[in-house]
């Protein structure tokens, strides 16, 4: 999608911090981080929602996360978020995960 922030970052048309990329998979750090640690994991294809990704995806997606924690020395904990459609706040219609890590997560969330 020519519009799509996150098709720009893979097809290198903007600019990121590229943290892990594999064949169908890339991570960048947020640009707008609510933890010291707070990337983003997601396809390089575009998948509009965790409802249509393809499920082949899904595990590189997880496979990437579990490399990306290990890296980054997140063994006291961290969070994965993914935001699904309109009541789930999503804001970029491509498919992605957040991992957030060191510092203390509440919950529920605020």
């Amino acid at each position: 999608m020519s519009d799509c922030i996150f098709c720009k970052i893979v097809n290198k048309e903007m600019s990121s911090t590229i943290i892990f990329q594999s064949t169908n998979v890339i991570a960048v750090m947020d640009i707008n981080p609510v933890a010291p640690f707070h990337c983003l994991v997601l396809p390089k294809e575009h998948y509009t929602s965790i409802l249509t990704i393809d499920p082949g995806i899904m595990v590189e997606i997880t496979s990437a996360i579990q490399i990306i924690a290990e890296e980054h020395d997140l063994e006291e904990g961290f969070r994965v978020v993914n935001n699904c459609g309109k009541y789930g706040q999503q804001t970029v219609d491509h498919v992605h995960f957040h991992v957030m890590g060191k510092r203390q997560f509440e919950w529920p969330p605020g």
